[in-house]
């Protein structure tokens, strides 16, 4: 399918992607030819759609089973590669399971069993043991940030899954990183590897250290953040308590923001990522669980508020920013006693103070963010939701924001000054004759 060059050129139309680069094309064509493949590339330079374009030309519509396995380290990748499928419109169902939601929704959803099936390791393993579905037709694995999923921790439970599939005649391997010894139970025989981690490419990325005379570095933040203005961006910390002590600070200084860390609930997780993703908060507080599977192309920069431990930990935060063929800066929040690893290279000192006067972060918050009680298995669609908004609604184009389309509910971010007058007006509507509670989130 995706090797027709009409089908292929639909896809991307949907995607909004013009062409491929060089190493999309490249795996394309390898990962067609060849039973193993290995691919390295730099975070932001779009190796999901590098390995979903051949997958999805594997796939035989006939077949009602399960065709496809993608194991990836964390829910977020899950989430972003199920709703990357989605968006291509191949016309293959897909789902994501994954640990921190109910198991019972995973069941639902797989009584109409996917040809594409994603998740991490697990929830993979739970729904093996209890042979949920066949896995007689499981022709292509893929272990997406395969430096992660097979690190220690996670051998047992991959070895279970591997050595579950038994008619495997592909296999996808990808990573931004390079150097993991990767485990015989893989069955990885001698694989194509394609290798841009070492490719010259005219660099987008700034990395620019900002030195903080305070050791908790708090205030030089807010001035940093305030030198940047009104733009989209993620706070990195190394620990959920530090994160906790950020974003009490910032609301002190009345700054718009959310939060995203293993310690908050899955559900919570989700709502903070998609009022980021729509708008409504312009700033993220992160551990580096949000530094992998977090695809935003309007990133404009990242902070080291606390610095990395490792080079991959710095890789992946950078790769945030800067993503494909986008512009975008890394800074590098420094205590001016704080040691800093010899990874951290090529990094311009700026001074801030100067700048860092009270503008246009100030704004006022222009979206907001509703619930809707309908989701896909309500056969709502984007569409349905759109409609309601501007005819019942009176909204116009401009004035309906990102609309986030789950399995049974969605998000839809509106301007912040009319969000209470629209859930009075459209609060228990009907969406394909269901009706729908519609609240703040």
């Amino acid at each position: 399918m995706a090797n027709n060059i009409r089908e292929q050129q639909g896809i991307l139309n949907k995607l909004k992607i013009s062409a491929l680069n060089p190493m999309q094309e490249e795996a394309l064509s390898v990962i067609e030819r060849n039973a193993n493949t290995v691919l390295l590339s730099p975070t932001g330079t779009g190796k999901t759609l590098a390995f979903l374009l051949p997958l999805i030309e594997t796939l035989n519509p006939e077949c009602t089973e399960v065709q496809a396995l993608i194991l990836v380290p964390s829910r977020e990748l899950a989430i972003q590669i199920e709703q990357v499928v989605r968006n291509m419109g191949s016309g293959f169902k897909v789902n994501a399971v994954y640990g921190g939601r109910p198991i019972s929704k995973d069941k639902i959803e797989l009584k109409h069993t996917p040809a594409i099936l994603i998740g991490t390791p697990g929830r993979i393993a739970d729904h093996f043991g209890s042979d949920r579905f066949s896995k007689a037709d499981i022709r292509t694995l893929v272990l997406d940030e395969f430096d992660k999923s097979l690190e220690t921790g996670f051998e047992g439970e991959m070895s279970t899954i591997i050595n579950q599939l038994p008619n495997l005649e592909k296999r996808i391997l990808t990573s931004a990183t390079q150097g993991v010894e990767i485990p015989s139970f893989v069955g990885l025989n001698k694989p194509s590897i394609i290798n841009y981690l070492g490719v010259k490419t005219e660099s987008k990325l700034a990395i620019k250290t900002v030195i903080a005379p305070d050791k908790d570095k708090l205030q030089t933040l807010v001035d940093l953040l305030l030198y940047i203005g009104n733009e989209p961006g993620i706070i990195f910390c190394n620990f959920k308590d530090s994160i906790e002590r950020v974003s009490t600070f910032l609301n002190k200084n009345q700054i718009n923001h959310t939060c995203f860390s293993g310690g908050m609930e899955q559900r919570d997780r989700e709502r903070s990522l998609i009022k980021f993703r729509n708008g409504t908060c312009q700033v993220l507080i992160a551990t580096d669980l949000a530094a992998r599977g977090i695809d935003i192309p309007e990133m404009k920069y990242i902070i080291h508020y606390e610095l990395p431990r490792a080079v991959e930990e710095f890789t992946h935060r950078n790769g945030r920013t800067a993503r494909v063929a986008a512009k975008g800066t890394a800074y590098v929040l420094q205590w001016k006693k704080e040691y800093v690893p010899e990874f951290i290279k090529n990094s311009e000192t700026i001074t801030i103070s100067e700048k860092a006067a009270p503008k246009s972060l100030q704004q006022p918050q222009y979206w907001e963010t509703l619930f809707i009680s309908g989701g896909r298995k309500d056969k709502v669609s984007k569409g349905d939701i759109a409609g309601l908004f501007f005819k019942q609604g009176g909204l116009n184009k401009d004035q309906l924001g990102v609309i986030e389309l789950k399995q049974d509910c969605a998000f839809v971010a509106v301007p912040l000054s009319i969000s209470n007058q629209l859930v009075q007006k459209l609060n228990n509507s009907r969406l394909k004759n269901k009706k729908v509670r519609i609240t703040i989130l």
